[in-house]
């Protein structure tokens, strides 16, 4: 039975198994990706982070799969995780680029900390009105490399999280694609802390750094909030979302907060 080594980190406590497909003879399928991520038959992980040469310019191609095996357009805290892991593979490097579905993301590393450079988010639209467990309820919607739904709530610990943020995830509204799901409370000046139910986890993640990034601009864009805004995660750390806002547009946007190695080691697949 062929072993397969892999590398262990977290973000903000959204953990991620890291493999090295450089040499482009990494063949996994999805039912094998979910048994890597499986937290009581195999490693135990949000997700699957896989390094591969690049094909448009950048430095690597990042790939990121879900816990449940299914291919994901980008993973701000898995972002951060891979610049640190293409350092430590294929380093040193202090800056470097990779593609993803999302668009070409960059990365500067600082210390234990990273920085990326996201790609400009898209079809943002406020004020939206849907129904869910019956409930009527407001949220507001931006792709910030994979779609979100954010949900302002006065208290974000008073809330059935899975009910809610699957029936949200999976409403007609957001066909075909679903989207993940953030719940929004206001803290102090430039402040937020949010909750995530991330699409493909189908469940609670201690943090999402895409969710991340779209809460901050949405408390922008609703609340005039300005660059940078602090957001604290379940997990417990605060990131910082920097950006330019132009009406309501954004760009130039930075999610900036940790990336861990956790350990290392080699499994059967």
């Amino acid at each position: 039975m062929p072993k397969l080594d892999f590398i262990k980190m977290n973000g903000a406590g959204n953990d991620f198994v890291m493999l090295d497909n450089r040499a482009g003879d990494l063949h996994i399928g999805s039912a094998q990706i979910a048994r890597l991520c499986d937290r009581h038959r195999g490693i135990g992980a949000d997700g699957v982070l896989v390094i591969e040469p690049a094909t448009n310019g950048a430095d690597f191609r990042m790939r990121y799969y879900n816990a449940d095996g299914g291919e994901a357009e980008m993973c701000g805290n898995g972002a951060r995780c891979f610049a640190r892991f293409a350092n430590r593979v294929a380093g040193p490097l202090q800056q470097l680029s990779f593609e993803t579905p999302a668009g070409v993301i960059a990365a500067a590393l600082e210390g234990e900390g990273v920085t990326l450079q996201m790609s400009d988010p898209k079809d943002l639209r406020l004020n939206l009105q849907i129904s869910a467990l019956d409930q009527k309820i407001r949220c507001h919607y931006i792709d910030s490399g994979v779609p979100h739904v954010v949900i302002p709530v006065a208290d974000i610990a008073d809330l059935d999280l899975r009910a809610l943020g699957s029936a949200v995830r999976h409403h007609a509204a957001f066909a075909p694609r679903g989207t993940n799901v953030n719940f929004l409370e206001q803290g102090g000046a430039g402040q937020i802390a949010i909750r995530t139910y991330e699409r493909g986890v189908e469940d609670e993640t201690l943090a999402c750094g895409t969710g991340v990034v779209a809460s901050a601009l949405i408390f922008a864009a609703t609340e005039g909030a300005a660059s940078p805004v602090r957001v604290l995660v379940k997990g417990g750390d605060e990131l910082q979302v920097g950006f330019t806002k132009t009406g309501e547009h954004f760009s130039n946007v930075t999610l900036a907060g940790p990336a861990d190695f956790v350990f290392e080691g080699a499994v059967e697949l």
